[in-house]
């Protein structure tokens, strides 16, 4: 059983920043595949980002240039810094692992499992 647990989320204006975290449980966090997607009101959960084990990164061709996705494995953490936040940005942001994923995985139904998630709010 793998648990994540969410942080960093919080209301900003239109042009900050935020970083989000994700604290993974797990004695192989460093072998999981490790995703963030958000869901804004009345939307479908969209995938954001992807990190493999080994680094290896994939975001959504909107984000590109403003988000940024990176883990810790000593840690146990993996983080999404997003620069450049738009009111359209504002969502329940949602980490994910993908235990024993060969590559990066931008579909929801590859995981195995959800953090809570962390809402972010972007004033205009």
């Amino acid at each position: 059983q793998v648990q994540l647990v969410e942080s960093g989320g919080g209301l900003v204006q239109a042009g900050g920043s935020l970083r989000l975290s994700c604290a993974a449980s797990g004695r192989t966090f460093s072998s999981y595949t490790m995703g963030w997607f958000r869901q804004a009101p009345g939307k479908e959960r969209e995938f954001v980002a992807t990190i493999t084990w080994s680094g290896n990164t994939y975001y959504a061709d909107s984000l590109k240039g403003r988000f940024t996705i990176s883990r810790d494995n000593a840690e146990n953490t993996v983080y999404l810094q997003m620069n450049s936040l738009k009111p359209e940005d504002t969502a329940v942001y949602y980490c994910a692992a993908a235990i024993w994923a060969l590559g990066y995985k931008t579909t929801a139904n590859d995981y195995n499992y959800w953090g809570q998630g962390t809402q972010v709010t972007v004033s205009s």
